[in-house]
Formats: structure tokens, sequence, C-alpha cells
């Protein structure tokens, strides 16, 4: 049935001031803005409230577990229409490893899924006849290309190798991907060299897609790391897009900014680059990224070897301890204090979600704060998430305001029960969007609402190279959020983050309500986007 949304301030995702008008919907594509036909429609009362595309989260890490959660919940319930997996050099495809295989299958018996798939193609089939409540599209991991070419280890591709992974890469992207994304803190990701890097994404380029890349450094070599990603691009003809721009550790803070300049730079002399990021002072990642790297070699299974073995593991508790010591990463960034535990696997240690790292180690009595933790992460085989308080306020700020960065959650699509109701998540996987818009644009003034409006919808749109998306337009699908610019706000915080946001009225997803009047309808709607510039 068609619909009309009447009496609402229209933003119409293109950056132009907001304005009143009704729009049309026939179909899932919108029909008219402004005025036209009324006949035979249902009309949806938007007086008071704001009317603008769906948001597309540029940097999530949803993935597949769409299949335990279908309708995306807690990035649902901020508007988000669009999630864009596959990043930081990790993908739920290609899979065709026998070790990556059988861990992935008991991961998702685990939420009460099923893996049934190998190839890129493979898994947006299995995705498509699922169904989903958003619209979908992924990277091909980096660590997915070289772990099933030239494994876990830490060592150079030989140029057999490389020559297969560049085939690879082109079957993903053939296959619908987007193009490619590097995670170079995590392994097998990170052993790859800059030129390996160049010649993977030869083929993105040629085929007009996206390196998305998780930078080797976000701390002390910053800028170094924003220079290797300009110089792949660059030399690969490949779009850039950095992910989750920031600075970590007091020391580096205003290294952001820097990094901002170089972008423009790059930007003035026609490379194309850009960034994305979360409006948020604390990261999220594993806590094993607290290993050096060189002991992840060869896999979980090489490394809890090392970890068994006294002077391997000696080695590894001293390169910690120096970390942890002034001048050290660690020790720059806040230390054990400033690392909050998000989720482990294990339910006898699910006493230690919410606590942070010097407050578990501490309970260990007679132990070594890092042979404490290096235990821990034995007993949790690894599978331990952190939130890490490091970052600036004033870096935030600064990359908000430029005009080329993007918004990412940088989080998978939570729930408030069921298997991905589990936890303490960090609160962005439930706030990021409604947040920017209450803290950032109606309290703080930092951008005008149109200015982030568009940040979320058109531009992001646009780097996917998606023109019937990302704009209230005629012949656009219908992606759709009405909220109050007055009562939005994020209510998921650090203590408490399994908290749905406020003031989200209605969500449309290709013209259908996923979202009416602020409680999720189950509706399965979303779209599989394959490939840079679909059209769907």
């Amino acid at each position: 049935m068609a619909l009309i949304i009447t009496g609402g301030s229209i933003v119409d995702g293109t950056g132009a001031k907001a304005r009143p008008g009704d729009i049309r919907i026939d179909g899932g594509t919108i029909t008219w803005v402004g005025e036209g036909s009324r006949d035979g429609a249902e009309v949806l009362d938007a007086g008071g409230k704001t009317v603008c595309p769906g948001f597309i989260d540029f940097h999530s890490h949803t993935d597949m577990t769409l299949l335990v959660n279908p309708t995306a919940e807690s990035k649902l319930a901020q508007g988000v229409t669009l999630e864009v997996c596959g990043n930081c050099g990790s993908s739920d495809a290609p899979i065709l490893d026998p070790e990556a295989r059988e861990h992935a299958r008991k991961s998702f018996e685990k939420m009460g899924a099923s893996f049934d798939w190998g190839s890129m193609g493979e898994m947006l089939d299995v995705l498509e006849q699922a169904g989903t409540g958003v619209n979908f599209c992924t990277f091909a991991g980096h660590g997915n290309i070289r772990r099933e070419v030239v494994g876990r280890e830490d060592r150079p591709a030989t140029p057999e190798e490389l020559a297969r992974m560049r085939d690879l890469v082109a079957q993903c992207m053939d296959e619908g991907a987007v193009g490619i994304s590097t995670g170079l803190i995590y392994p097998p990701s990170c052993y790859g060299s800059t030129g390996e890097l160049v010649e993977l994404c030869k083929p993105v380029g040629q085929r007009g897609g996206l390196y998305s890349t998780h930078m080797r450094s976000e701390s002390k070599r910053l800028t170094e790391s924003v220079a290797e990603a300009i110089e792949i691009g660059e030399r690969s003809g490949a779009a850039i897009q950095i992910s989750h721009l920031k600075a970590c550790g007091a020391s580096n803070h205003g290294k952001a900014i820097r990094a901002l300049e170089m972008i423009e730079e790059a930007r003035g002399r026609g490379v194309d680059v850009s960034a994305d990021q979360y409006p948020y002072i604390a990261t999220s990642t594993g806590l094993g990224t607290m290993i050096p790297e060189w002991a992840h070699s060869g896999g979980s299974g090489a490394l809890r070897a090392r970890l068994e073995d006294s002077g391997e593991r000696q080695r590894i508790v001293e390169e910690i301890r120096k970390s942890n010591e002034p001048g050290g990463w660690i020790s720059d960034s806040g230390g054990f204090d400033s690392v909050v535990i998000s989720g482990v696997r294990t339910d006898e240690n699910r006493w230690t979600e919410g606590l942070t790292l010097t407050e578990i180690v501490s309970k260990r009595t007679g132990r070594d704060p890092v042979e404490a933790m290096l235990d821990f992460l034995l007993e949790e085989d690894f599978g331990i998430g952190m939130v890490h308080f490091c970052l600036s306020e004033t870096d935030v700020k600064a990359v908000m305001r430029t005009p080329y960065t993007l918004f990412g959650s940088d989080a998978t699509a939570r729930a408030t029960s069921g298997p991905m109701g589990k936890g303490k998540p960090h609160p962005r996987a439930f706030g990021t969007f409604p947040r920017i818009l209450a803290h950032y644009v109606r309290e703080g003034g930092v951008i005008p609402l149109e200015t982030a409006i568009q940040k979320m919808t058109s531009l992001a749109a646009d780097r996917l190279g998606l023109s019937n998306r990302g704009r209230l337009a005629p012949g656009a699908a219908a992606d759709i959020v009405v909220f109050d610019p007055g009562t939005v706000r994020d209510t998921a915080t650090f203590k408490e983050p399994k908290q749905l946001a406020e003031g989200i009225a209605h969500v449309l997803v290709n013209g259908e309500f996923a979202l009416r009047d602020s409680q999720i309808t189950g509706a399965l709607h979303g779209q599989v986007i394959r490939g840079i510039g679909a059209r769907h």
C-alpha cells in the first residue's frame, strides 16, 4: 500500500536546509517529495518531527550475526537502515580453511545459527535467503584472504601466493564485496607488507572499490600509518577509507588533527581518501591486542604454545611490562585502570564483565598483573573483549567537523536479550547515531543538523556508489527515518550499555516499517547490496 508521510520537517540528506513538505512512497520507492497525488495512500503524521533518509553505518561488525539477530535491534532503533560490514580485515567470507570453518561452525552454533557457506557469493546468498531487517553490504577481509592462502604465519607471501591472493580478492569483488579491508594490528592481516597491500588493492581499484583500513598504529605512529594508507591507495588506484580515525594515548592527543591535515593535502592533489569515526572517547577491541604481534604468528594454537613455554612466555611478559611502564603505549593509554572487560566466553568468568583489568587481576592473589592477564586470556581461549578509555574529546570534535568524515559505530548489532544480549559491550552498539544528534548537534553545536544527516546518508551512499540511496528524492529507495530532534538521544552508557535509543519514532526500510511508533516490527525487508554502485 502507498504511504504519505505528512507534516514533518524534511532534511533530504544533501545538506540543504530543513523545509516543510510531504513524501509519498509506492512499492519501496519515493514517488514525490513536496506535493503530489494522495490517492489510495495511508497517511503517517510526522508533525513536529524530522524526516530524513535512513542512516548508513559505514563501519559495522554485524556481519552474519544477522542470522541470529535479523532485525539488527540496536542499530535499527538508532535509525540505521544500511550496515557496511567486513571491516578491520575480518569478514565472514571467504572461509575455506578447515580450521577457520570449524571455528566458525562452533561460533555460530553457540549463537543458535548454522554455518553453511564458504565463498563471498555463497555467504551473500545465505543472508539474502534468510532475510534481514536492514540493508547489508560487506568488504572482504584481508585477514581472511591472507589466512586462506599464506596461513597464519608472520612471513612475506611468495610471488605465487601473492598472485593467488590477488585472484581471491578479485573473486570476492566479482561476487559482491565492495572492496577489501585491513586490520593492521590484528594477525594475520598485520603480517602483510605495504607492497602486498598495494598488489591486493589493484583489483579493487580496477573495479571502483574501496580500501578500508584499520591502520598499523593509532597512537605513536599514527602519521606514518596515514601516510602508508595514502600510499597504498595512490599506487593501487583504490579509493581509501581510513577507519575510525582517532589518536590513542595522552601523549598522542592532537595527532588526529595532523592526520586530518595529511588527508586534506592528499585530497588536494587528487587522491580519493576519506575517513570515518565514532562519537566516543573509548575504543573497543580484543584484550589479546595487548600481546605482541609476533607472538600471534601461526594462530591461536601457536600463541597458546608460546604462553605455555616458560622461555617464550617470559619474553611476552617482559614486552607487556615494558609497554605498561612510563612511556609505553599501555601506560600512555591509562594502564590497566583504563581497560574495562566487555565480554568473555565462559560463564565462570562472567563476573569480570564491566570491571577494570586492574580490578580483575587484583583478585588473582599472589599473581603478577601481567601474568594474571595472560592466564585470564588462556582461560577464555583469547575470546575477551575490552573497552579502552584512551581518546580525546577535542580530537573527536575536530574529526567530526571535517566535511569528508563519515560515521560508523564500529560495533556489532546487539539486542537487549538472547544470544546478542550478552556481555557489557561498548555503548556505541546502541547509541552512536542518536548520540551525534543529541550530544554533538543539539547540545554541543559541533555541526549543524543538516550536516550531520548528510554525513550519515548521502555522503556515505555516494562513497558506496549508491545513487538511489541516502537521499529523499523521487526514484530513491524509501529508506527513511522519522525522529524528534528535541528528544532524540542515546540512553546506553558504559555501565549500562544495553539500552535502546529514544526519540526515533519510525524507520522504513525499502518502504516498509521496520520500526513503528518506536517499536521494532520484525519485518525483514532489507536487501543485500552486492558490489560498489549496485542498484537496489
